[in-house]
């Protein structure tokens, strides 16, 4: 197939003129073209130039070699790359496979998801032990911290099936680095599962959350159907390792999981299992982090910034962003996480903590954008080794719990008071979205002073990018520290931690991904090295 690449037509315009704009692309007679699919589209709303999309589309032809070659000058039309995935290895080759020491995935959000169904088609039958609920349950159970100020620590935003993707925006697109197309596997998948197929070819793909409930379980059925098996309400306390090979593992309940094969997928907010597996001496280290607020304005008032006459229009949804500023002590403050039409939510995991997060849904429909507000930091700002970050976090979130009025409301400030270094005492014009509640204070003591300072900074050069932005009226609501795990579980390039044989750090909490699309790619990556360890024996 020939791929070609930046084909631009007006928004509102016909599947057949399309066609006809390949054809014409190519200097085709119209029988000479037999299919095409759209690879990619993304759309042009600069405030002076005429709505359109661009596209990126794959074609069959008739005498496709002689058209390449009329071609070969041209860097808009290429070979079609092969996108379809490969299975790297069977369980049929293992001689004497077993079920008996099968390879377990801890942990069920995106990574160990695509960790587990990848291993499951590749026929290795894993075991999945997942700390929290079934998604269902675990969504009554996050609803009754939003609803109710009631937080269950082992279900809730952090922890259950689906992990902390299951919450927010489900973006599924990504910067990673990915040759081998892991990412159309990951879309793909979701696709079968029962998102949208739009998601297979808009530029910035997104589910949302009440979708991903249902996609989640029937990835879930999948996995089972090939004879993996998915345990709930299973926490891993402890790991037998015997000269530096992983053993066993062990659950709260008492029992002992025999494997040599064990993917961490643990997420970023699994402290308690960070602290056992370093106890057990597995190798890790700190590594940066970000933390700050929530800040929403009015969707509609972000729209018209960025999309200008075009704001509105059906066929775009609702405008994002994405910002940065280097301050001037030296820190970088940037937005995290950008959701637009959504709602700021409660992200805790501990009692007597508050953390916030953001999430849609697949309409982006309500009031207000939100966007997390961060500051970078490095371990030189929490020195102490490598679970020194987690107490950093812990810190600043029990502060924001004594801020919030002690009942899990989160602490929240207008920009415009914000910027002026005085407590507010009114919500204005935007009302924030976050359940169980917005506390007015003073955010000045809720993070470092050099991340206040940053952000002061940044949200009037903000301004100058987004008019409005620093609207007075807009909000913050603290505080933002899960952006990424503070630690990283080394591994090496067979993907096995460096030190210890059989133990697989994987997707964000062993710090080599960030978001639903990159730990999805890092899992089907582990799920690969686990599989040719087995075949390699």
């Amino acid at each position: 197939m020939i791929h070609i690449t930046e084909l631009r037509l007006p928004v509102h315009h016909s599947p057949e003129e399309l066609k006809q704009a390949i054809i014409q692309r190519l200097n085709l007679r119209s029988g000479d073209l037999l299919s095409f699919i759209v690879f990619k589209r993304s759309y042009d709303a600069r405030k002076n130039s005429a709505l359109s999309f661009i596209y990126t589309v794959d074609v069959e032809v008739k005498n496709e070699q002689d058209i390449l070659r009329k071609f070969s000058h041209d860097a808009h039309v290429k070979p079609s790359p092969d996108t379809e995935y490969h299975f790297v290895a069977n369980a049929s080759q293992v001689k004497n496979f077993s079920s008996k020491l099968r390879p377990v995935v801890i942990g069920f959000g995106p990574c160990g998801i695509f960790a587990a169904l990848t291993l499951a088609q590749m026929g290795f039958k894993p075991l999945v032990l997942e700390r929290g609920k079934a998604v269902r349950e675990r969504t009554q159970d996050t609803w009754g911290l939003w609803r109710k100020n009631k937080l269950n620590p082992e279900s809730n935003v952090q922890f259950g099936e689906g992990g902390a993707g299951t919450f927010s925006d489900g973006k599924l697109y990504s910067q990673i680095k990915d040759p081998k197309f892991y990412g159309r596997k990951v879309i793909q998948e979701f696709v079968k599962a029962g998102a949208p197929e739009e998601i297979t070819y808009v530029a910035k793909p997104h589910i949302g959350t009440f979708r991903l409930v249902g996609v989640v379980e029937k990835m879930r059925q999948e996995i089972i159907d090939l004879g993996g098996e998915i345990r709930f309400s299973q926490k891993v306390t402890g790991f037998d390792i015997e000269n530096h090979q992983i053993q066993a593992i062990r659950l709260e309940n008492g029992e002992t999981i025999f494997t040599d094969h064990v993917v961490l997928a643990l997420g970023h907010s699994a402290r308690d299992t960070f602290k056992v597996l370093h106890d057990a001496g597995v190798y890790m280290e700190a590594k940066p982090f970000s933390v700050g607020f929530r800040i929403e304005h009015p969707q509609s008032m972000i729209d018209r910034a960025r999309l200008g006459p075009h704001a509105g229009n059906e066929l775009i949804g609702a405008a994002d962003y994405k910002l940065v500023h280097h301050a001037s002590n030296g820190r970088t403050v940037y937005s995290f996480c950008m959701c637009p039409g959504g709602t700021v939510v409660a992200a805790t995991s501990e009692p007597n903590r508050v953390v916030t997060n953001g999430m849609s849904q697949y309409s982006r429909n309500e009031r207000n954008a939100n966007a997390g507000i961060v500051v970078g930091i490095t371990p030189e700002d929490y020195p102490g080794g490598p679970l020194a970050g987690i107490e950093f976090q812990r810190a600043l979130e029990s502060r924001a719990f004594v801020l919030g009025g002690g009942t899990y409301e989160a602490p929240g400030q207008l920009v415009g008071d914000f910027l002026k270094g005085k407590p507010s005492t009114q919500i204005a014009s935007v009302i924030p979205s976050y359940k169980p509640g917005v506390h007015l204070t003073d955010l000045a003591t809720s993070l470092p002073d050099y991340a206040i300072q940053a952000i002061r900074e940044a949200i009037p050069a903000f301004e100058k990018k987004i008019k409005g932005f620093s609207m007075p009226d807009a909000v913050l609501t603290g505080v933002e520290t899960r952006t990424s795990s503070p630690l990283r579980i080394k591994r090496s390039e067979n993907y096995q931690s460096v030190n210890i044989k059989g133990l697989y750090p994987a997707g964000e909490g062993a710090g080599y991904a960030g978001g639903i699309m990159s730990a999805g790619v890092d899992g089907i990556r582990v799920a690969e090295a686990v599989a040719l360890d087995y075949v390699n024996g």
